[in-house]
């Protein structure tokens, strides 16, 4: 009789321990990636090479970490400070025409949270 009471007691301490275990992380911050907004020119526009292109990061992106690349051919590009977070400013390779291409954006956020965007243009000559 006596284990027939213990069943319930048992189960219960096993799901109790279960919880526990998937409970928050306690000290542990969530990842909080950076994110990107206002690309310039838009998305699948026409635009001839060597154009310039432009986009926004929030504040949580760390500037130093801002990585971009058309067609795996890195771009350098100027950053300035906003009050709402980051502008960057490129200008595509001249060597790109008659192709569509991807600005490719890789970033980091200041708790070093990957985070990766971008968009297509349409480069003529």
């Amino acid at each position: 009789m006596k284990q027939i009471k213990l069943l319930p007691l048992l189960i219960l301490v096993t799901f109790s321990s279960q919880t526990w275990a998937y409970g928050s992380s306690g000290g542990q911050k969530a990842c909080k990636k950076p994110k990107f907004s206002e690309f310039t020119p838009v998305k699948l526009t026409v635009v001839s090479s060597g154009a310039e292109f432009s986009f926004k990061t929030s504040t949580l992106t760390n500037p130093d970490s801002i990585v971009v690349s058309v067609k795996k051919q890195a771009v350098e590009v100027n950053i300035t400070k906003k009050s709402t977070g980051f502008e960057v400013k490129g200008t595509l390779p001249d060597s790109l025409q008659n192709t569509y291409a991807r600005i490719d954006i890789k970033a980091s956020g200041t708790n070093n949270c990957p985070a990766n965007d971008g968009w297509l243009l349409k480069i003529e000559e």
